[in-house]
């Protein structure tokens, strides 16, 4: 794997959240973490970065009312009650497959589980982003082109 490549995944990760990410590149991997040693019996390279984040202490559970929704970060809205698509990496969000082509979905359009979503571009590679549950679109929380963080909620399914 390519020095200038390992580079890169060493920013990725000091400029984000994540506490730890692999590649893996035909037969060869990398993975790449803030916290202690990964036992890893496969993984060719381990590059270890930066010390370890302070994880945020849990919030207090007091009674029983319920858990509010959680609000979009960009909006300040409620996010729809539904199954949601989370972005499964840092990158840029991109909600059609070339700037002249329409969307991969729309707000009230059906999907079936595996029907690709989005494109989400990280270090010039290209993931297509698919529905895990079949159902109708009934949210879209970001915009084309705009970046988005690991485990960042995309669509909202029901």
């Amino acid at each position: 794997m390519d020095i200038r490549k390992i580079k890169k995944l060493i920013e990725l990760l000091e400029e984000s959240s994540l506490t730890e990410m692999e590649i893996v590149e035909g037969e060869e991997s990398v993975r790449l973490s803030r916290a202690g040693v990964i036992n890893q019996p496969h993984a060719q390279h381990t590059i270890h970065a930066g010390a370890p984040m302070a994880a945020p202490p849990p919030p207090a559970v007091t009674g029983s009312a319920p858990p509010a929704a959680p609000e979009s970060a960009a909006e300040g809205t409620a996010i729809p009650e539904g199954e949601q698509v989370r972005s499964p990496m840092v990158g840029t969000f991109f909600a059609s497959p070339s700037p002249e082509a329409g969307p991969f979905v729309s707000l009230g359009q059906k999907v079936t589980q595996g029907e690709t979503m989005c494109i989400i571009e990280a270090m010039k590679m290209f993931n297509q982003i698919e529905a895990e549950v079949s159902g109708t679109v009934v949210a879209i929380l970001v915009e084309n082109g705009q970046p988005v963080e690991f485990d960042q909620p995309l669509f909202v399914i029901r």
